[in-house]
């Protein structure tokens, strides 16, 4: 079931976001060669507490972190740890912010220093993805049309969509229905009406499309070692239009 918010719901999950966006924001600021993963986590926990916010991950299964920090080949859920950031990095910054029992989620890939064209353009393409797929969250809509304007975006300019990887449904919990696949047939899957809130969330390689688990049981990698990028906002549907809850690049 998909659970629709009221307006004060979203409101809450807003100022939830508010905080997150500010956090990236200073996360954001600090990557540069030198720093580790583990020195942004311990900014972005300190600064989530700060305003009276809890880091959603921090415990979620058993995940140690408050931030995922994912390197290069990394797609997603790395654990923050003693990697040190370099020149032509990439960095994937996925943070959850928890206030008053309402979840905003949201990510980032933020380039170390000066990057090469391809990985540019993976960061340039992946983030046009996600701007429209979230334009698609409009009452009335379905949810194979967010999923068709990231993959229609990402492969016409050659590179590929991860199709193992998902958005997800967000509010009092972290994961709610419905699955946002990042591919899709424009017209199907579940109706998009008033109050919907999803993370809406692009993972696109530079290489192939497939992926494997680190042994840690967290990490991804891409399988072929190529580039990988994250970007991801918390929208809801209004009767306005969509809603960007987490608006760190605002």
């Amino acid at each position: 079931m998909i659970i629709r918010k009221t307006d004060d719901q979203i409101e809450k999950m807003a100022a939830a976001g508010a905080i997150h966006a500010r956090c990236m924001k200073m996360v954001a600021a600090k990557v540069r060669p030198g720093v580790t993963t583990a020195e942004l986590d311990e900014v972005a926990e300190k600064f989530i507490r700060s305003q009276g916010g809890v880091p959603t991950f921090k415990g979620f299964r058993g995940f140690p972190g408050s931030i995922c920090a994912s390197p290069n080949s990394m797609v997603v859920h790395g654990i923050p740890g003693p990697y040190k950031l370099e020149k032509g990095d990439i960095l994937s910054v996925d943070i959850g912010v928890t206030l008053d029992g309402w979840v905003a989620d949201g990510a980032s890939t933020i380039p170390v220093g000066r990057i090469d064209e391809t990985t540019r353009k993976l960061l340039t393409v992946t983030k046009e993805s996600l701007d429209l797929a979230a334009a698609k969250m409009v009452p009335g809509n379905r949810v194979g049309d967010i999923g068709h304007a990231v993959q229609s975006h990402v492969e016409a300019n050659g590179f590929s969509v991860i199709r193992t990887l998902v958005g997800h449904g967000v509010g009092k919990n972290m994961h709610e229905e419905p699955q946002i696949a990042n591919y899709g047939t424009p017209g199907r899957g579940p109706l998009i009406e008033e109050g919907m809130v999803f993370a809406i969330e692009p993972m696109v390689n530079v290489g192939g499309p497939g992926v494997y688990m680190d042994d840690d049981g967290w990490s991804v990698f891409s399988d072929d070692g190529s580039m990988a990028a994250h970007f991801e906002y918390t929208v809801a549907a209004t009767e306005d239009g969509p809603r960007i809850l987490t608006p760190w690049d605002r």
